[in-house]
């Protein structure tokens, strides 16, 4: 079956996703808890799904907010999940950048925020006016 190059490389794209997939590729990554809160927030198709892979293997105290395009949801238990319009911000993509903000506002260096970042959430917050510099 292999032997036809369309099973071969539709077997090598499978392989090459499932490697990067963030529930096997996030746990060996993530740092020490910190004495303070730990929070995640993030944006992008993938941030879901990082999201997930956080909330499944972080074992104390977590909290975030993650926005995803529309469709690419997942459920967390500690984290909470936004979809909003791509590539074309919306609303939802305001609000919930807002929210994120207002969540990283305040910490202390006791704290940790986990950034969770895929290809749509780099120029997202550019464009909801969300700038580190502001």
């Amino acid at each position: 079956m292999l032997n036809e190059p369309r099973h071969l490389l539709r077997a090598m794209f499978d392989a090459a996703v499932n490697a990067a997939s963030p529930s096997l590729r996030i746990q060996p990554y993530l740092p020490p808890a910190p004495k303070g809160r730990t929070i995640v927030v993030g944006a992008g198709k993938a941030s879901a799904s990082m999201a997930r892979a956080v909330d499944e293997n972080w074992s104390g105290p977590l909290s975030g907010l993650v926005v995803t395009r529309d469709g690419h949801s997942d459920t967390c238990k500690r984290i909470e999940i936004v979809e909003a319009s791509h590539p074309v911000p919306d609303a939802r993509g305001l609000k919930a950048a807002q929210r994120i903000r207002a969540m990283v506002e305040g910490l202390t260096p006791d704290d940790l925020v986990l950034a969770l970042i895929s290809g749509g959430g780099v120029g997202a917050s550019d464009a909801a006016g969300v700038r580190p510099d502001a």
